[in-house]
C-alpha cells in the first residue's frame, strides 16, 4: 500500500518532474503548432529538424528530432506526403534517403521558427535572465552526461556536440 510519503517521493523526482514538465509543455506546443503553423507536433518536430540540419537521414533525423525511429519515418513521409520534404535515395547508403525541404516546406519551416522561439520564451518566461542561462549550462551539462553514458546517443561514427 502506498503512502503520502511516497507520493511525495516520486513527485520530487527529477525524471517525474521532467516527464510531467514535457508532457505539459507538448500539450501547449501542440496547440500553438497547428493554429500558429497549420502542423502537428511531431511533424513540426520533424520539419524544423529538416530544416535546420538538412539534409537528413530518417535516423539522423529520428535523433534530431528526438523521436524514435518509427515515429521520425511516419512523420517524414506525411510532410513528404504533403509537400513538404523531398525523399531522395542516399547517394553514400544503398537502402537509405535523404530528407529536405521543398519550397513549401522552407515556407512552412519559416513559418514554424518563430512558433518555436515563441513557445520556448514562454515556457521559461517565469525565471530571470540570470535563472535562464544557468538552466541552459545545467541542461548542456545533463545532456551530455546522459549521452556518455549512452542514452540517446549519436548515430555511428559521428561526434554530437554536447
Amino acid at each position: 500500500m502506498s503512502s503520502a510519503s511516497d507520493s511525495f517521493f516520486l513527485e520530487r523526482m527529477f525524471t517525474h518532474r521532467l516527464h510531467t514538465l514535457s508532457k505539459l509543455t507538448d500539450r501547449l506546443t501542440q496547440g500553438a503548432y497547428l493554429n500558429d503553423a497549420g502542423i502537428a507536433l511531431s511533424e513540426g518536430r520533424c520539419l524544423s529538424a529538416i530544416g535546420s540540419f538538412t539534409p537528413l537521414s530518417v535516423k539522423d533525423l529520428a535523433f534530431r528530432a528526438n523521436l524514435d525511429k518509427g515515429q521520425a519515418s511516419r512523420a517524414a513521409q506525411s510532410l513528404v506526403d504533403q509537400g513538404l520534404v523531398c525523399k531522395a535515395a542516399s547517394a553514400t547508403d544503398g537502402r537509405g534517403v535523404v530528407l529536405t525541404l521543398t519550397a513549401e516546406g522552407e515556407a512552412a519551416w519559416q513559418r514554424l521558427m518563430p512558433v518555436i522561439a515563441r513557445r520556448n520564451d514562454e515556457i521559461v518566461a517565469c525565471l530571470s535572465a540570470d535563472e535562464r542561462a544557468q538552466l541552459d549550462r545545467l541542461l548542456d551539462r545533463l545532456v551530455a552526461h546522459a549521452r556518455r553514458a549512452g542514452e540517446g546517443g549519436a548515430p555511428a561514427g559521428e561526434d554530437w556536440p554536447g
